[in-house]
């Protein structure tokens, strides 16, 4: 099923919301469409914050495996390329997003979480960098952005564990700013855009872009090298194996080759 995102504001704060049902797996169309939303919200003098959220239990299980764009097949590569293309538009935004988490972000999904520039989370949710479980090696700027997140040691454990870490972690952590009741989720991220948003627009972006300082260009650097591991991993045996293991429910058998 095609995904979709929507964008809508209610006075200084926009919300892009993206569904693409059961898991909201995310492929090069849907990222553009968020992306595409995130830019129109940069041009509007109005808009001085965003909420990004989701509908359905997981808010993004990670890239699609098996959808219109298979990046298991013949052009996977191309279309994983495809999707950092507009990650790096994601990234590339003059106004902060807080994110709504309000079940699984793994994978890319995690990856889109992260760049967000704030997290509320439920209970439900997890967050997993799950991409050796696949045989595969790390994408969507990971491996540049987490260990800046929440230090490099967490940033290991999550990445060569593939642990699935609980919202209550991932707040001790940092990876989360604030949890909120499933009722509550989306109330307290707004709450927290509007709490932004109540401040000066032009000053609001210029000390943001002092923040983030090079962060485009480090991802852009950090996607190019990930994309390479991966182009090169994914003619192995153990990510064909890995993501058949994922597809049929059960551990996977690696022989390192």
């Amino acid at each position: 099923m095609a995904g979709q995102a929507s964008l809508s504001r209610s006075g200084h704060v926009a919300e892009i919301r993206f569904s693409k049902p059961p898991h909201n797996f995310v492929d090069p169309d849907l990222l553009r469409q968020i992306a595409d939303a995130v830019e129109s919200c940069d041009a509007d003098p109005e808009v001085r914050a965003i909420v990004l959220t989701s509908e359905g239990k997981s808010f993004c299980a990670g890239a699609d495996l098996a959808g219109d764009e298979n990046i298991t097949g013949a052009s996977g590569m191309d279309a994983i390329g495809g999707l950092y293309e507009q990650a790096i538009r994601l990234f590339s935004r003059k106004k902060p997003i807080v994110a709504a988490i309000q079940g699984a972000a793994v994978g890319a999904g995690l990856g889109l979480a992260v760049a967000a520039d704030f997290r509320v989370a439920s209970p439900a949710a997890r967050f997993s960098a799950n991409f050796v479980r696949l045989g595969f090696h790390p994408g969507f700027g990971l491996t540049h952005t987490l260990p800046r997140l929440i230090g490099v040691q967490r940033a290991q454990w999550m990445m060569l564990s593939s642990e699935r870490v609980k919202a209550e972690d991932a707040f001790s952590w940092g990876l989360v700013d604030r949890l909120a009741a499933p009722e509550a989720l989306l109330e307290e991220a707004h709450r927290m855009a509007a709490e932004i948003a109540e401040n000066a627009p032009l000053a609001l972006n210029a000390t943001r872009a002092t923040l983030v300082g090079s962060l485009v260009d480090d991802v852009v650097k950090t996607l190019r090298h990930e994309h390479a591991m991966q182009s090169m991993l994914k003619t192995t045996a153990d990510y064909e194996e890995g993501v058949a293991s994922v597809f049929e429910r059960r551990p996977a058998n690696f022989i390192g080759r």
